[in-house]
């Protein structure tokens, strides 16, 4: 199993597996395909609503005993609704109660937008127009490092925060973050993002690194992996197009979280350590960034605490 270590000297696997959309029995199914492949990290977040579902999958390879809980890294993610401080424990509480396991490898605060405290994820006015709330996600970070010293998680870190806003956070931690999840794929390769995050020790996850070919943000776009130059370096090396694009996220120093729960593509995506891009193919994916983004998150606009208001 290929890693990257962490600032806490934890070992981070190279690729993990998104479980965005695995609903129900999906979820389940799809932690077992994976882990039966050989994959080792999985990624979900309260919002999702398939925690349940991650958590029977990884306890039924357990209870077979195909991997110990000490084998898998699992991160989950503290959703918007409960970003004041004095949630946070319990947010963290009721997810691992929802996975139905001790403890979690990779606690992240979701966004550094806060909604409303509410019982609904998404709160809305009579207009529905969303209810965002003035929490600072400074404060969160202190019941974040809470979650650590309870045993609750093992490491930290954040997802979706620019430079900005990952800077107020380290001014204030006594737990740096170790991970920031970002969308990254070809068409937002978010290179000075990733640079900046590497100068402070924080690894980068990637998520949505196959774009998404179904996207309103890339109607006028062909999805990366239908993008000429990607079939073309995929035919040199006589991998798939998904595969090209996985192998240089890996090079470009972040940990991708490919989401399938096709498993022939499961197994594809695993199979990517047998070839290196060379620098002038990484060049060339390089100069297919156009700063499309799938996931913007548009409901948050205008917000002080909103990400994507500066270049990175």
């Amino acid at each position: 199993m290929t890693t990257v270590k962490l600032n806490d000297n934890r070992d981070f696997p190279v690729p993990g597996v998104g479980t965005l959309f695995a609903k129900s029995d999906e979820g389940e199914q799809l932690v077992k395909d994976a882990i039966d492949i050989g994959y080792r990290h999985f990624d979900t977040a309260a919002v999702y609503q398939n925690e349940k579902e991650v958590g029977a999958g990884i306890k039924a390879k357990i209870a077979e005993g195909v991997v110990k809980r000490e084998d898998i890294f699992l991160t989950s993610k503290l959703w918007n609704t409960k970003h004041k401080r004095e949630l946070v424990v319990d947010a963290c509480k009721k997810t691992l109660s929802d996975l139905g396991l001790e403890y979690l490898d990779l606690y992240l605060i979701h966004w550094p937008l806060a909604f409303k405290d509410s019982a609904e994820l998404w709160p809305k006015d009579s207009n529905g127009k969303l209810l965002l709330a003035n929490d600072d996600y400074v404060e969160t970070w202190k019941g974040m490092e809470e979650c650590v010293k309870l045993g609750l998680t093992k490491s930290i870190g954040i997802s979706n925060f620019n430079t900005q806003q990952i800077k107020r956070v380290l001014d204030v931690a006594t737990i740096k973050p170790a991970v920031n999840q970002i969308e990254c794929h070809p068409y937002l390769n978010q290179s000075k993002l990733i640079a900046f995050c590497k100068e402070r020790g924080i690894v980068v996850t990637a998520y949505s690194p196959l774009g998404s070919p179904n996207s309103i943000a890339m109607a006028d776009t062909p999805a990366p992996l239908k993008d000429p130059k990607l079939q073309e370096i995929a035919k040199k090396y006589k991998k798939s197009a998904a595969q090209i694009i996985l192998r240089y996220l890996i090079q470009h120093g972040t940990v991708p979280i490919p989401k399938s729960s096709n498993k022939n593509r499961l197994k594809e995506n695993f199979d990517i350590f047998d070839f290196e891009l060379s620098p002038a193919d990484v060049a060339a994916i390089d100069a297919l960034d156009r700063n499309v983004r799938i996931c913007g998150f548009t409901d948050g606009k205008g917000d002080k605490n909103y990400p994507f208001d500066i270049e990175y």
